[in-house]
């Protein structure tokens, strides 16, 4: 995607095949309220609604092609353990902060799972009344220390729930990783974020 008016397309086709705002947000890397603004743009083109303040991060050349995705995971586990240690089970959150958190899990040699956080309910009204989920199929967080793996940080609202239900769950987590940090986000509820890329606003 190049431009804004591809945002605002792939934005509609999203919403078109029924997935929530929040998933929205998550598939485009935007925040919550941007991908409200794509979708609402995209219905009605001659809105006035102001633009958003946001980012947006295509990490596509990385996701597309496993070897890259391995050697980005690898840079990202050697962030974690260089100024954290060891961790016993890799957190990773749904969708995309999954399978870095795979590649960083092989790589660590740590156990896997994975976190679906509420925004990918959420369609409109309060998220908080709305809850995220560990899958079943994958290592519990129980009496274990974890590292907790996304995509990117746009206001560190997902890795602060994230943090809370591994806590929730008798969990430790020991530290964050992402890709890209749009928001100067070096530690979010007492944990560590590392990020490979951070964006600064000048």
């Amino acid at each position: 995607m190049k431009n804004v008016d591809d945002l605002i397309e792939n934005a509609a086709t999203l919403a078109e095949r029924g997935l929530s705002k929040g998933e929205i947000a998550d598939e485009l890397n935007v925040s919550r309220e941007t991908a409200r603004w794509l979708v609402e743009r995209g219905d009605t083109p001659t809105t006035s609604r102001r633009e958003p303040d946001d980012i947006h991060v295509d990490w596509s050349a990385i996701g597309t092609d496993s070897g890259r995705m391995s050697q980005v995971s690898a840079a990202l586990a050697d962030l974690l353990v260089d100024t954290n240690g060891p961790a016993d089970v890799t957190v990773g959150i749904e969708k995309a902060g999954v399978p870095l958190a795979t590649a960083v899990s092989r790589e660590l040699e740590t156990d896997l799972a994975t976190y679906t956080p509420r925004k990918h309910q959420w369609e409109e009204g309060d998220i908080e009344d709305l809850g995220g989920s560990f899958s079943r199929n994958f290592a519990g967080v129980d009496g274990r220390d974890c590292y907790v793996v996304d995509d990117t940080v746009t206001s560190g609202t997902t890795l602060t729930e994230t943090i809370d239900a591994v806590r929730d769950r008798g969990g430790n987590p020991v530290a964050c990783a992402v890709l890209v940090d749009k928001q100067g986000v070096d530690e979010v509820e007492g944990v560590p974020v590392h990020s490979l890329v951070q964006v600064i606003r000048v």
